[in-house]
């Protein structure tokens, strides 16, 4: 799979249009192949590895919705894109229910279709950065267990954890005296990096830092901007 995330697959039967979009991914260095039905598109799809799908709904002999569901039951991780020229509640409904990444509506500025898909790319990024398999750690006066999401002190009983104050909690760990990306968090923990989740994660930090303030060595630093630092103080 080898550079796969420079390779969109573009299913788009206006061939006017699917040729406007093809040369402006490829001009920002993407590998595009073009599919003009949903058939062709399925091929194609089968014969390479791909970043990224962009699939326009209406397409002749297969429609955007019926290739997602295929593509899905061969690769359930690879991100989705629709395009459509119909802006109808139920079908982006539709296409969120089948796993869509996000939905554009004809026409659209090529420029935030760009975006979307390095923010795409990166999260991908992101996500696969991470293959830390530990579960106990220790550190200050504290152990915990990642798997039984259990915060232990010498001087107390355990604590059980939340689900996300357990993998926020591992994060910081996994990144001890050094930095811990929001943006990491947010896509690993929430699988978004809007506002709102961002605002949830304060939340959980302030938890976490609550659950720490039994050992004055242990400090949860806010890098403005950036992200939070847990940090053991010897």
């Amino acid at each position: 799979m080898k550079n796969s995330e420079k390779n969109i697959l573009l299913v788009e039967d206006d061939v006017n249009f699917g040729a406007i979009l093809n040369d402006f991914l490829k001009l920002h260095s993407y590998n595009v192949t073009l599919a003009k039905n949903g058939i062709e598109g399925l091929e194609k799809f089968k014969k390479n590895d791909f970043g990224l799908c962009i699939l326009d709904v209406m397409l002749p002999f297969k429609d955007g919705f019926t290739l997602a569901k295929e593509i899905r039951e061969i690769n359930k991780d690879v991100p989705l894109f629709f395009l459509t020229a119909k802006t109808l509640k139920d079908d982006m409904l539709k296409g969120y229910k089948i796993g869509a990444d996000d939905y554009l509506t004809k026409p659209f500025d090529s420029d935030i279709l760009l975006l979307k898909i390095k923010s795409i790319f990166k999260r991908k990024k992101i996500t696969s950065s991470d293959s830390d398999t530990q579960y106990l750690y220790k550190f200050g006066d504290f152990s915990f267990n990642s798997k039984l999401r259990t915060l232990g002190h010498k001087d107390e009983s355990n604590v059980k954890l939340s689900p996300k104050e357990s993998q926020l909690l591992k994060l910081l760990l996994i990144h001890l005296n050094d930095l811990m990306p929001r943006e990491l968090a947010l896509v690993k923990i929430w699988n978004d990096d809007n506002y709102f989740t961002s605002r949830s994660m304060d939340v959980y930090i302030a938890k976490i830092r609550k659950y720490l303030q039994m050992d004055s060595r242990l400090e949860i630093e806010n890098i403005h901007g950036e992200g939070f630092r847990l940090i053991e103080k010897k």
